[in-house]
């Protein structure tokens, strides 16, 4: 592994950062939840992610009464900065600090701006949570592995983006879940789903069987914990279809998780191989045909060739 692949592919050992990666996750869902509490509902819950920004992770623009905003965790200056389309900014600092004094500083930045703001204070996705303004527990920020986090984030989102343009069927955006703490992008057969049944901590019924209603290919990146020891790439489909986890997979170090009922790769595997991008385009796209191949969705109407900087793909008649 030469030194530009060390830079661009950063280790990132969960144990090294846990308790500043718990940290994070729940400072990640008070921001998440600022921004779903002045944004209309879409489908899957595609308006509440963050998306990898050139410092660190960004709302993108917030709709508000008389003026919009964005919240940005900077992961290079170490701080979450709330702009205001008049120009106004707010920062608060990243550093040890508890969930419940961040919770605090956030909505307290918002209201200086004169932007009031109501959260459901519970996390999402996670067991026994404590409440945000309660939260006296996770109070750990280690700044370098938050900085490598986002680092990784950057690399692993551009292959992203290049798997998803070989997809012409309804795709989501690359988006970063702040419920579940992970990078996604995910293909859509255009079939309906059975009616999604499972539960899962801080989160209505309902909110997941919308989430599922539709067939899908998903497949994104988790930094270590979710049942995970280490940081690693997931595949799954839903619903499972007969098949699926004895397909074939590449690499090789990929796996199907019984436990977590999805194919898994680590990310120690992608990023110490001769060819990081390569190594998880393969998992990308094989875990994809696994889905694809065992629940026969109509490949030749949903598929296409990878996209080029300045190459129009070939029009097609409407008629």
């Amino acid at each position: 592994m030469s030194e530009l692949t060390q830079s661009l592919w950063p280790s990132l050992p969960y144990s090294a950062w846990r308790d500043t990666a718990i940290t994070l996750h729940l400072w990640t869902q008070i921001v998440g939840k600022i921004r779903l509490s002045r944004t209309p509902w879409l489908n899957h819950s595609w308006h509440v992610p963050l998306y990898v920004s050139a410092r660190g992770l960004s709302t993108s623009l917030i709709p508000c009464e008389s003026c919009s905003f964005e919240i940005e965790f900077d992961f290079i200056d170490h701080q979450v900065e709330i702009s205001v389309t008049g120009g106004e900014r707010r920062r608060v600092a990243l550093r040890p600090r508890t969930v419940a004094d961040f919770h605090t500083q956030m909505l307290s930045s918002l209201a200086e701006l004169g932007i009031p703001v109501t959260i459901n204070d519970h996390p999402c996705e996670i067991p026994d949570a404590i409440r945000f303004p309660l939260d006296q527990d996770h109070a750990a920020y280690d700044a370098a592995y938050a900085n490598r986090f986002w680092r990784a984030l950057m690399q692993i989102e551009k292959v992203f983006q290049t798997f998803r343009t070989g997809f012409v069927g309804k795709c989501s955006p690359v988006h970063f879940f702040w419920g579940s703490f992970d990078l996604a992008v995910t293909r859509f057969s255009g079939r309906a789903a059975p009616p999604y049944k499972g539960k899962t901590p801080g989160l209505a019924a309902e909110v997941m069987r919308e989430a599922y209603s539709h067939e899908v290919s998903s497949a994104g990146f988790w930094p270590g914990g979710n049942g995970a020891d280490d940081a690693s790439f997931y595949s799954y489909a839903y619903p499972t279809p007969d098949g699926f986890r004895e397909s074939p997979i590449q690499p090789a170090a990929a796996y199907f998780g019984e436990e977590l009922g999805m194919f898994l790769l680590p990310y120690d595997a992608v990023r110490t191989s001769d060819n990081p991008e390569g190594t998880l385009l393969a998992f990308l796209q094989s875990s994809y045909e696994a889905a694809a191949i065992s629940a026969q969705w109509d490949r030749t109407s949903l598929e296409c060739n990878r996209g080029l900087p300045r190459v129009p793909r070939a029009t097609y008649s409407l008629v």
